[in-house]
């Protein structure tokens, strides 16, 4: 079998964190970034390609160490950096009223089929379900606006999960997903969730870093008859009423807690009666702006668990790179946790977590080469000089 040398260019911790700000500004994508492109490499070869063979992400990067020409005590300093790592969990609450797709938004983000399910997950029982992805725990909430006295008991279990403490003694849950349906006029329920549950429990700083807001089902939004199947987008009038109703609902949480929480319209993707399936649109910017929310030491947890399915992320607006910059938030936690903090420009493949030298193989070219070889594949970005 021929060796290969993956040949990526210098980098700066800088050029990570630049990207993923300059997503919040709406910033033209110019250079080689590839906003909205929808290549791609064939189907069913994405995750082959990567030459994780089954492996976590954690893995690869523990060879890479171990396989290396260091020293016994560098490796054990590489190892513990990772291990430091490798032992944060990422907690993610979902809530929402019924029928908004929160089933259909975490299957299509995450890597569900391997999930260890916890209590609760019967959909007639009133419960917060538990889904474990190794390092990721999703906490499922029960839909909310099927009645007045189930709507306040799943409320007091959400206020209660929001106020338990990890073992640090900080917060347990990270973030909040809250998923509206952009299809329905009556968001009277999300609106008291928000409004009148989580800020308040949260505190209005921790709020604004720890609450997302998504309207899912755009895709139906105007009874569907402005979506375009064969391009999987909106028309430019179903465009325009989707921006209407994400600034609608901004200003509704605006006016009701001061804090300005901008939503994100997408589709989750689903089968329809009869088999068709509906692709995921915008499901990029979702995750997008997931990985902003949740710490940078965290992160990788998040990477190790993404769907496999590269069609998930074809599909988005065209506004921003989200798969690129998406990948290079991945990578900050490869330069500021496992590096140890390192800050000075330095080639990949060179020495990140005290591997020194070009490391030679198919796959990966250092530890940040190994984020970016997988998500290159399972994003799409492979023949996109990304």
């Amino acid at each position: 079998m021929e060796e290969k040398i993956l040949e990526i260019g210098t980098v700066m911790p800088e050029d990570f964190s630049a990207k993923m700000e300059q997503g919040a500004t709406g910033k033209e994508v110019t250079g080689k970034e590839t906003a909205g492109k929808k290549e791609t490499v064939p189907k069913g070869e994405a995750w082959e390609n990567t030459g994780r063979g089954g492996k976590s992400i954690y893995d690869l990067l523990e060879e890479e160490i171990m396989k290396s020409d260091m020293t016994e005590s560098d490796k054990t300093r590489g190892l513990s950096r990772l291990l430091k790592v490798r032992g944060r969990k990422v907690n993610i609450m979902l809530a929402g009223a019924t029928g908004s797709g929160k089933s259909s938004t975490i299957n299509a983000l995450f890597r569900m089929e391997v999930a260890k399910v916890g209590v609760g997950v019967a959909p007639e029982t009133p419960e917060i379900a538990r889904y474990e992805l190794d390092n990721l725990v999703i906490w499922d909430t029960p839909g909310l606006g099927d009645g007045v006295e189930k709507d306040e008991r799943i409320t007091r279990k959400i206020v209660k999960k929001l106020n338990e403490m990890d073992g640090e003694c900080n917060p347990l849950i990270d973030m909040v997903l809250v998923i509206l349906d952009a299809s329905s006029k009556d968001l009277g329920t999300s609106y008291d969730l928000i409004n009148n549950v989580l800020i308040p429990c949260l505190g209005r700083k921790a709020s604004s870093e720890r609450i997302l807001v998504a309207l899912n089902q755009a895709d139906m939004a105007m009874k569907g008859t402005h979506w375009s199947e064969y391009l999987n987008e909106p028309d430019e009038v179903l465009e325009k009423f989707l921006k209407d109703k994400a600034d609608s609902v901004q200003k509704r949480i605006r006016e009701g807690t001061g804090l300005n929480i901008k939503p994100i319209c997408y589709c989750a993707g689903y089968t329809e009666e009869g088999g068709q399936q509906r692709k995921p649109y915008n499901l990029t910017k979702l995750l997008y702006y997931i990985v902003k929310a949740v710490p940078r030491d965290r992160r990788l947890a998040l990477a190790d668990n993404i769907n496999e399915d590269e069609d998930n992320w074809l599909y988005d607006d065209g506004e921003f790179d989200y798969r690129g910059s998406t990948m290079d938030g991945f990578c900050e936690t490869v330069w500021d946790y496992i590096s140890d903090g390192k800050d000075t420009g330095c080639e990949v493949g060179g020495e990140i977590l005290g591997i020194p030298g070009k490391l030679i193989g198919g796959v990966i070219g250092g530890a940040v080469g190994a984020v970016k070889g997988i998500f290159n594949a399972v994003f799409g970005l492979g023949g996109l000089g990304v």
